[in-house]
């Protein structure tokens, strides 16, 4: 599901794919759901290609928010990201990720990381698995 939900360097929020064109891509905002064009030289990052460093391998994204899904219980962060100092992120981090790299991993990243997960939940994108993981669990079910 992240493959088509999109970061833009220098615009806030995320993103959904819509189209692709000549030298152009149609987004769609996830928090005011505009439409508007993006272009070449707009670096633009697949949430599908983003991990966190940890302690050992990095970790995909995808299996961050699922942690961050299960510790708020499938609801938006209560966390304040305006008044949360950086003790307090670090706090949420490890109940989140226990193993999370802190000399990798700055405030900032954590910021980003519940601002993300908070604008997902809020457009009811819930599964953050990816299509190849959900098939594995299927089959697996049906074994």
């Amino acid at each position: 599901m992240l493959k088509n939900i999109l970061s833009i360097t220098g615009k806030s929020g995320l993103y959904k794919l819509i189209s692709r064109g000549n030298n152009m891509l149609i987004v769609e905002s996830l928090v005011d759901g505009k439409r508007m064009p993006t272009y070449a030289r707009d670096k633009i990052v697949s949430l599908a290609d983003v991990s966190m460093f940890t302690t050992g391998d990095d970790i995909a994204l995808w299996e961050v928010l699922e942690k961050v899904k299960k510790h708020e219980n499938g609801k938006p962060s209560a966390l304040d990201l305006k008044k949360a100092d950086k003790q307090t992120l670090c706090d949420y981090m490890t109940a989140v990720l226990p193993d999370w790299d802190q000399d990798r991993v700055y405030p900032s990243d954590i910021r980003k990381l519940v601002q993300w997960y908070n604008i997902l939940i809020n457009a009811n994108i819930t599964d953050f698995k990816p299509i190849e993981e959900e098939k594995e669990d299927k089959q697996e079910v049906a074994s």
